[in-house]
């Protein structure tokens, strides 16, 4: 499923353009800091596969003002080289590729 254009960003990772968006509103557990911000990452021109990154961070819009440090391009360029060392492939259809890196997260319970 292709990444909606408005709100996404663009990078360039290693000659690669990729397009990437953070959800704007959290989800009922990103809110309630009961599970960490997701982000989603696709190949620019032809998209396929997603790749999907858990950080180890609350969301910035949470309802209990924990800090968050904002997703930085950096922060989305290392993932997306680490993805890619993992097998991702962003221009073969498929299911969504996960990357989880929410070791640390701590819950608000």
């Amino acid at each position: 499923m292709a990444l909606v254009k408005k709100g996404s960003r663009r990078i360039t990772v290693d000659g690669t353009t990729y397009r990437w968006r953070l959800r704007g509103r959290p989800t009922y557990d990103q809110g309630l800091v009961w599970s960490p911000l997701t982000y989603a990452v696709e190949h620019a021109e032809t998209p396929g596969t997603t790749l999907v990154i858990t950080t180890n961070q609350p969301h910035p819009s949470n309802w209990f003002g924990a800090q968050a440090n904002p997703v930085l391009p950096s922060d989305v360029a290392d993932s997306i080289r680490t993805a890619r060392l993992k097998g991702w492939t962003p221009e073969s259809p498929g299911s969504p590729f996960r990357l989880d890196q929410s070791e640390g997260f701590v819950s608000s319970l």
